[in-house]
């Protein structure tokens, strides 16, 4: 199988040497998403509840790229700063996949790119 490279300007440009998703087949894997404003580059810093939000829009938006919605993905991977933020991080996460929940797992990490409060990359099924 061929991986395709999926690339949108709706999402922030890779800031290292990546690629914001690869498709392999029918599966699609985002890299890690962190609440950076597509359009400057900067980070919409806030409360976890804004970053979680746009971090998941980000990630919306490369599946969108692909053909794919929220609805396709099958696992996430949290990375929280605190993961006291946990409850909080969550309360946002259910209302972006509240009828069809992925897998998921959830760590706290040292800390994040940019300073972030949360990172979260994606795997996405098109079957």
């Amino acid at each position: 199988m061929e991986k395709q490279i999926v690339k949108t300007d709706q999402a922030p440009a890779a800031i290292g040497p990546y690629s914001q998703g690869v498709r392999i087949g029918n599966f699609l894997f985002t890299s890690g998403q962190i609440a950076l404003d597509p359009a400057t580059g900067e980070m919409c810093s806030g409360e976890i509840e804004q970053e979680t939000e746009k971090t998941l829009q980000n990630i919306e938006a490369i599946l969108k790229a692909d053909g794919l919605s929220l609805g396709h993905v099958v696992k996430t991977t949290v990375y929280l700063a605190d993961l006291n933020h946990f409850a909080r991080m969550n309360q946002v996460y259910e209302r972006f996949f509240s009828a069809n929940k992925p897998a998921r797992a959830c760590v706290q990490v040292a800390a994040l790119p940019k300073g972030a409060k949360v990172e979260i990359d994606a795997v996405a099924s098109s079957s």
